[in-house]
């Protein structure tokens, strides 16, 4: 129990998974919002078929609400739109996360009830993983917010220190609210990680009881609707080869069925591929990209801090010897290899140098006199 306790409250688990949802969500937002500039108007802006009118009606049943239909007018709306990019910027960043986050939620929520009928898959998801991580300390690693602790914990070691009663009751106040943020960190991360276990499982499930599963031709089906056919001869080269399409329809329900099961073995780093390359096929042959890449990002609520930092490790070391082989640079054995250059007083010795008429010099024996 004790164990327990400590690993909840006194040890911040999968920091840099956290890291990574938080870049990899704030960028997706970001994107999205910079794609769909063109139209803002026609989905969320005063120029939408689904007026704030209609939205405010739907909001009292639903009991949804959205800082978008709070002022019919365009200035508002335009307001809004540049500060929803800024604020999924600043969240990707990691700029006073704490703060941030909770605007990044409140900015998807909005656009999300704002027009609910045009969501998918992959809004549902973000919107989630964005109230999730409002309770995670996502801006630890890999953020602007990281940087400036560490200046400030450089600058702070260097200064005076304070008096022995106001340095115990900041000790006292420091590590209660440490284990309080990190108790609810952890707690964050158990719901984000419980919340993808969830959709795979009742995926699965769902797959399971439907009889095209069951005998290999649901994605023939897929592949043939049009709605989700952005290159039809893609589809149709795929759609062709009978067996692949049997097998992979196999294999994705058992692998949403068994991912919750396997979650906690060495297997998952096998399985994690295997979603990745899935998630990849629905992004290209039913054009889902968006949706897709929102799964992909959240399969990394999985991965351990120390597969991130082997792989940052792993870059350095790649950027460090790549940085050695530029052709610009001499290694250990090359360096050996070249004539060792004349000092300043042979140099004035001989004014020649080594490449002048004197030969001798040149080739090693012994300097004019």
């Amino acid at each position: 129990m004790r164990s327990c306790r400590v690993a909840l409250t006194e040890q911040a688990g999968y920091l840099y998974a956290a890291a990574a949802l938080r870049i990899g969500y704030g960028f997706l937002y970001f994107v999205f919002l910079l794609r769909e500039f063109p139209h803002r108007d026609e989905i969320w802006g005063p120029g939408s078929p689904w007026t704030p009118a209609l939205a405010n009606e739907l909001f009292v049943q639903t009991g949804w609400s959205s800082i978008l239909t709070l002022y019919p007018g365009r200035l508002y709306f335009e307001t809004c739109y540049a500060l929803a990019i800024v604020t999924s910027l600043l969240f990707m960043l990691g700029w006073r996360t704490r703060a941030v986050s909770v605007a990044f939620a409140v900015i998807v929520a909005s656009f999300h009830a704002r027009t609910i009928f045009m969501t998918d898959g992959g809004d549902n998801l973000i919107l989630l993983m964005s109230l999730y991580l409002c309770l995670t300390a996502c801006g630890r690693r890999w953020s602007l917010d990281a940087r400036r602790r560490r200046l400030h914990s450089s600058a702070a070691s260097a200064g005076l220190p304070a008096p022995a009663e106001i340095a115990s009751v900041r000790h006292q106040l420091g590590t209660t609210r440490r284990h309080l943020v990190t108790l609810i960190h952890n707690c964050g991360m158990l719901v984000i990680a419980a919340q993808i276990c969830l959709l795979y499982g009742a995926a699965g499930l769902y797959k399971v009881q439907g009889s095209f599963w069951g005998d290999g031709t649901a994605l023939h089906y897929a592949l043939n609707i049009d709605l989700f056919r952005p290159w039809p001869a893609l589809s149709q080269m795929v759609d062709r080869q009978t067996i692949f399409i049997a097998v992979a329809g196999y294999l994705t329900v058992l692998l949403q069925v068994a991912f919750p099961c396997l979650l906690f073995s060495r297997l998952k780093y096998v399985l994690l591929p295997m979603l990745l390359g899935m998630h990849l096929g629905i992004a290209v042959l039913m054009g889902l990209p968006y949706f897709s890449a929102a799964m992909i990002v959240a399969d990394a609520v999985f991965l351990p801090d120390r597969f991130y930092t082997s792989v940052a490790r792993f870059l350095r070391r790649k950027g460090g010897q790549e940085a050695d082989g530029k052709p610009g640079a001499a290694t250990p054995a090359q360096s050996s290899l070249l004539p060792s250059q004349p000092r300043s007083a042979d140099m004035g010795q001989n004014p020649l140098g080594p490449t002048g008429t004197d030969r001798r010099f040149a080739t090693g024996s012994a300097p004019p006199p």
